[in-house]
């Protein structure tokens, strides 16, 4: 009797579907000496979803910030340059940790005083589940020296969440999320497998990505997006460098949530009223400090 094995379903190579060019660092909101660079804005919630905003904040000096309120998202925090105090008494954050917030239904989080020093720290708002919208504050570090490694030939991939080649990152997400560090040495490529749902964008710290089957160009001072292929089950994107020096981007994917969110300066809500009654709650003092 003949046995036939049925359809090889073959996975979907993605690409980039735009390329945005940022605009230099601009004057923070805490002090001179405090530049930022807008990755993501609110704005393009429609584009962006799960991704609310992703701040690039540097420091060279003194900057006059303090605490502060959030409510009905999630902070993922990823210093680049210096040191930082983590939320809620868990140590100092060093470059290449993570700490990832979940400020629910109301959190109280920054220094206490200004502080001062160097400091490139990128900061990114991840929308909460409508469900969990106002869930419990919660906070996990993921620290640098303990995240799963992918290696291969001039390839190193640090695995701060979701998967890569054979490893699966342990850090707890409300939205499936997969966030890596990859460095290439030139002449380097590799193939990052991706459920074909997520919406997703690399961001280039050094050097030059050739990203998708088109080999894209992707350089600093630019996000690129990844293409939303219309099928189901897994899809990849081939990275490369093609250069002659070494390259690193940080790479973010993440499941589509389908809600339309309402962001009004700290806040993350629903609904107008979901605002209204954050600022309410904070004014009455009942977020938690962190």
């Amino acid at each position: 009797m003949d046995v036939s094995e049925g359809p090889i379903t073959s996975l979907v190579h993605r690409s980039l579907a735009r390329v945005i060019q940022l605009a230099p660092p601009a004057r923070g909101q805490f002090g001179p000496q405090h530049t930022v660079v807008e990755v993501l804005r609110p704005e393009a919630w429609a584009e962006q979803d799960p991704f609310i905003l992703l701040m690039d904040d540097r420091i060279d000096g003194l900057a006059l910030a303090g605490p502060h309120p959030h409510a009905g998202f999630e902070t993922v925090t990823f210093p680049l340059e210096g040191g930082m105090e983590s939320e809620g008494g868990a140590g100092r954050l060093r470059p290449g940790d993570v700490e990832w917030t979940t400020a629910g239904s109301g959190i109280v989080h920054g220094p206490e005083r200004p502080i001062e020093g160097h400091f490139r720290i990128l900061q990114l708002w991840l929308t909460l589940p409508k469900q969990d919208r106002w869930t419990t504050p919660d906070n996990q570090i993921v620290a640098g020296d303990t995240v799963p490694i992918r290696r291969e030939a001039g390839v190193e991939i640090r695995l701060y969440s979701g998967s890569t080649g054979a490893l699966t990152s342990p850090t707890r997400n409300r939205v499936p999320v997969t966030l890596l560090d990859v460095r290439l040495e030139p002449g380097a490529r590799v193939e990052q497998t991706l459920p074909a749902s997520y919406n997703g964008f690399l961001y280039v710290l050094d050097g030059e990505a050739r990203v998708g089957a088109d080999h894209a160009a992707l350089r600093p001072t630019q996000v690129g997006w990844l293409d939303s292929p219309a099928v189901t089950g897994d899809s990849v994107v081939t990275l490369a460098n093609e250069g002659s020096e070494p390259m690193r981007l940080l790479f973010y994917a993440g499941e589509r949530q389908g809600v339309p969110i309402v962001s009004y300066g700290p806040f993350i809500g629903d609904t107008r009223e979901d605002i209204v009654r954050s600022f309410e709650q904070y004014r009455a003092g009942t977020f938690r400090r962190v």
